[in-house]
């Protein structure tokens, strides 16, 4: 009896070469799960998270699309049902973020933004859906953004606020056999960013006085697809208590 929880079941993650987006794929491929490890520009970071998925005798493959054209998300899909004929999980995780002043913020800075984190979303789970058969499950990474007005985030909370009600949309359109549920990360430190003054500032005000792993997002996912048969259209914030 295998006692791995995902064993059997493929899932795609978007955005899964690097940072949160790796670690989730690595986690779901912990837990049996075959992973389609989708990137848009970092060709060669994918290939080393497919190898480490390999490493734990899962199986694995790199998939190149920008989440914000439907054409290549249909083409991503596509290749996803041709090798594992099957899918069981999406994880949207592809996101866009930088800072902008509101009297800067451009017609383009609002159309990259808007294009990935929300547009993006949004076509992936759609083809998704389409392809999951009797059951399944979606993950919508949002963010404390999209909860907390960040002035000069605007563009960005206004995305992830919008995959936040896009969450509870879909949760209600596609049940009662997918079930769509999204998880807000705070301040996630990398190894990358422990050398960041302001990330490390970010984290110390948090009530926690620290800030959150990446392995701390895949966990909620890994929850939430594993543990969830009556749970959907809800939001799990992880942030060490920022927004309580």
């Amino acid at each position: 009896m295998n006692l791995l929880p995902l064993y059997g079941q493929v899932a795609v993650v978007t955005g899964a070469a690097r940072r949160i987006g790796r670690v989730i794929a690595l986690t779901l491929a912990e837990a049996g799960a075959s992973v389609v490890v989708n990137y848009h520009t970092s060709r060669a970071a994918a290939e080393g998270t497919v190898r480490e998925i390999e490493a734990l005798g899962r199986e694995a493959f790199a998939a190149r699309a920008d989440v914000s054209k439907p054409k290549q998300v249909e083409t991503l899909f596509r290749a996803a049902e041709k090798r594992f004929g099957q899918l069981d999980i999406l994880v949207n995780n592809a996101a866009l973020f930088f800072p902008r002043r509101w009297d800067e913020l451009t017609e383009a800075d609002w159309d990259t933004i808007l294009g990935t984190n929300l547009k993006g979303t949004f076509f992936c789970a759609q083809a998704a859906a389409r392809r999951m058969r009797g059951s399944g499950h979606i993950v919508n990474i949002s963010s404390l953004g999209g909860l907390e007005a960040w002035p000069g985030y605007a563009h960005y909370c206004v995305s992830k606020a919008g995959v936040i009600m896009l969450t509870r949309c879909l949760a209600k359109a596609l049940a009662p056999t997918i079930r769509v549920n999204s998880v807000a990360p705070g301040t996630i430190l990398l190894p990358e960013d422990k050398s960041d003054p302001q990330m490390m500032r970010r984290a110390r005000r948090t009530p926690l006085r620290r800030g959150g792993r990446a392995e701390d997002v895949a966990g909620a996912v890994l929850f939430l697809v594993t543990q969830d048969d009556f749970i959907t259209g809800q939001v799990i914030v992880v942030d060490g208590g920022q927004s309580a």
